[in-house]
């Protein structure tokens, strides 16, 4: 007599559902990239940012053609403000030369009357941005790297891959939603990606984890039974870990300055993907990957997919 435990979300089932909002998400992203392409601070490419405090009631507008009228062409200006209430601009051009830039920020004071220190002046010239580049995708591929191994030693090797295939899918995303709203991209940006593998990597090697432990003690499931149920194990922590780590992001989102608002843009949208790829990708891609060993092949042929319901050794009865 089999006394089955109470109902399981069926999460696998729906892994159709998952996989094709997921897909279209991704063409979204590679159909967005190659035509607005992203929006790279001075950082990468090199060039100007010269931020304007205590502006008063400057306007974006008269910002942009003083701005213009000083040389600067195609600037890009934001608006800002501080604790105190005090309205300001952030605005990048395309100009590598300090003492141009210099000049420029000079021009630009003197034109709306603002006071001789209400500009601060940052030039990166190219060669630097070249070098932030490269470094930044070194640790990228450094990062991947390690994953699959750490994953691999711990594990088996197509845990390794499915977790990476997450976390490109979760990058992937990510990266074309900063094509489409046209977001500038920043160290800031790269340091929350890479912290943003982190947390994606912890909930899905949780979640694997519980898989392993369970298939070591259950042989009277299918494979993708046994993952649903790893699933819904940890699903409560999944849920209250994404939550709490949400809550000072969207705050810093809201309520903090330009440069943690670029933090906190990536983290946010990161931190719901990384939950979700651990369930709708990597744990539905892993299950199906290893169903196709003979061992586990036989265990759906004889007990089918069986997601809703889950038994233990222990809870059988012949």
């Amino acid at each position: 007599m089999v006394r089955p435990f109470k109902k399981d979300i069926d999460f696998l089932s729906k892994r159709r559902i998952f996989f094709i909002v997921s897909l279209v998400l991704m063409v979204i992203s590679l159909i967005a990239l190659p035509l607005r392409g992203l929006n790279f601070g001075i950082e990468f490419v090199g060039g100007t940012s010269i931020a304007f405090s205590n502006t008063g009631e400057i306007t974006t507008e008269q910002m942009r053609s003083a701005v213009e009228a000083a040389g600067g062409e195609t600037p890009i200006v934001q608006s800002t403000s501080d604790a105190g209430g005090s309205n300001g601009f952030i605005v990048r051009v395309a100009i590598t030369d300090a003492a141009e830039a210099s000049k420029l920020g000079d021009e630009v004071v003197s034109a709306l009357s603002l006071s001789d220190n209400s500009a601060e002046v940052t030039t990166i010239g190219a060669a630097w941005g070249d070098e932030v580049t490269r470094t930044s995708l070194i640790a990228f591929a450094v990062a991947l790297a390690l994953i699959i191994i750490y994953i691999a030693i711990r594990f088996e090797y197509k845990m390794g891959v499915v977790a990476v295939i997450a976390l490109l899918h979760d990058l992937l995303i990510i990266i074309g939603v900063y094509a489409v709203f046209g977001r500038e991209v920043t160290p800031n940006v790269i340091a929350a990606l890479l912290t943003i593998m982190g947390y994606s990597l912890y909930d899905t090697v949780v979640v694997f984890h519980r898989i392993n432990d369970n298939v070591a003690t259950t042989a009277h499931h299918s494979f993708i039974t046994v993952a649903n149920h790893s699933i819904n194990q940890v699903f409560i922590r999944t849920f209250n870990t994404t939550l709490t780590s949400l809550v000072p992001v969207v705050a810093m989102l809201f309520f903090g300055g330009e440069t943690l608002k670029d933090f906190a843009f990536a983290m946010t949208i990161g931190l719901v993907l990384g939950a979700y790829s651990s369930i709708g990708i990597a744990s539905p891609l892993y299950a199906l990957w290893k169903q196709r060993e003979p061992k586990y092949k036989k265990l759906y042929e004889k007990y089918g997919e069986g997601v809703g319901t889950f038994t233990t050794a222990e809870n059988l009865q012949d």
